[in-house]
């Protein structure tokens, strides 16, 4: 399983009408540990932000797939909260499992559609507890 982290970013951006305005933006990132986080938002963002930023927050996320294709230009990240459901035949009762998965749509009905073709064949009863909008800008792997 991947480990992906949460990760806050703060920097000053020129707006159109020649403003500064102070940005913070999120991002999930897949890394080993926080620091390569920071260097690989470093390594990201470097060449589209002039100035300084801060990376001020980094989190471990409990995300256990990550769902995505390039054709969604401007999709969203959506963040889904699964329920598995197994029976402990020892003790003759159910378990659910919460788990979360991330998919790349430009609508729910997409992030549903895309969600049964990635559970097609599964044979582990399941529902879907909550489909969110991320605030995520980017996904950087």
């Amino acid at each position: 399983m991947d480990t992906w982290f949460d990760c806050k970013v703060v920097y000053e951006k020129t707006l159109e009408n020649g403003l500064i305005k102070k940005i913070s933006e999120s991002y999930l990132v897949k890394a080993f540990n926080i620091v390569e986080v920071e260097k690989k938002i470093v390594e990201e963002l470097k060449p589209f932000i002039r100035g300084d930023f801060e990376v001020t927050d980094v989190r471990k996320a409990k995300i256990a797939e990550l769902y995505y294709e390039n054709t969604y230009e401007d999709a969203i990240w959506y963040k889904l909260k699964l329920v598995f459901i197994t029976i402990d035949e020892s003790k003759g009762k159910e378990k659910k499992t919460n788990t979360f998965v991330i998919i790349k749509a430009n609508s729910i009905k997409q992030v549903l559609g895309i969600l049964e073709d990635k559970m097609r064949g599964s044979v582990i009863d399941f529902t879907i507890a909550s489909v969110t909008e991320t605030t995520y800008s980017d996904v950087i792997f």
